[in-house]
């Protein structure tokens, strides 16, 4: 019986890694098509999200065998139980890949406009959350995911301030209204994946230490400042 659980468990890790793998691609693929235009790209993203759908499904059933087969208890119940969590995390994160694939498509369509936002940054900061979340779990990892954690404020922060210079960007140019309306999506869509991120870091956490950090107060983290760009060329 332990033998066959170790099996079971072996089979499940080798699951998730593939899961993760795919996941990542396609995060990384749209955000490559927002940001090059590129339709075939969005496409290709789009249709990859039937694969991570049954994926997640495979996962769960595989998953929910284990648990009723072998009712692992200790180490093993708790590894099946975080799998479960990072599962759904994992399918949440491909399909806000999905939408900012859609809106690649939208914007493709769009003239070139100005930019009121630096999204590849914001984009960059949020595919090494959920390449190091991924990565805390591959090597089970508790400071790094922590570091994942602790990264997260920092998306929040931008995504409240694209806001602002959207409405303040529409009304300079409200012909392009259509196009600029995309931006706060694709920053809301981006955070959410941030926020996914971070649920799987948390979760390699409690895998690794048995340490619940969820809805834990952050008054002890020094509060992240983000400065405007400038708008005066003035010199100091």
């Amino acid at each position: 019986m332990a033998r066959t659980l170790e099996l079971e468990i072996a089979g499940i890790k080798k699951r998730i890694l593939s899961f993760c793998a795919v996941v990542e691609e396609n995060v990384r693929d749209a955000i490559k098509a927002l940001v090059y235009r590129d339709t075939a790209l969005a496409t290709k993203v789009i249709d990859t999200d039937e694969e991570i759908d049954s994926m997640e499904v495979e996962l769960e059933e595989e998953c929910l065998k284990t648990l009723a087969l072998y009712q692992p208890v200790a180490k093993d119940l708790r590894f099946i139980i975080t799998v479960f969590n990072i599962n759904n995390d994992l399918e949440r994160i491909g399909d806000l890949a999905v939408n900012i694939a859609e809106r690649a498509l939208s914007l493709a369509a769009c003239a070139e406009v100005d930019i009121p936002f630096d999204y590849t940054e914001m984009a960059e900061k949020v595919l090494s959350m959920v390449k190091d979340s991924l990565d805390s779990l591959v090597r089970l990892d508790p400071e790094l995911a922590r570091q994942v954690c602790d990264r997260d404020e920092e998306i929040d922060l931008i995504n409240r301030q694209v806001y602002a210079r959207v409405q303040d960007r529409i009304r300079q140019y409200p012909e392009r209204v259509d196009c600029l309306i995309q931006f706060p999506a694709i920053s809301s869509e981006l955070e959410r994946i941030a926020d996914h991120a971070t649920n799987i870091a948390e979760e390699v956490i409690y895998l690794a230490k048995g340490e619940i950090v969820r809805h834990k107060p952050k008054n002890d983290k020094p509060q992240l400042k983000i400065v405007p760009p400038r708008t005066s060329t003035t010199p100091e």
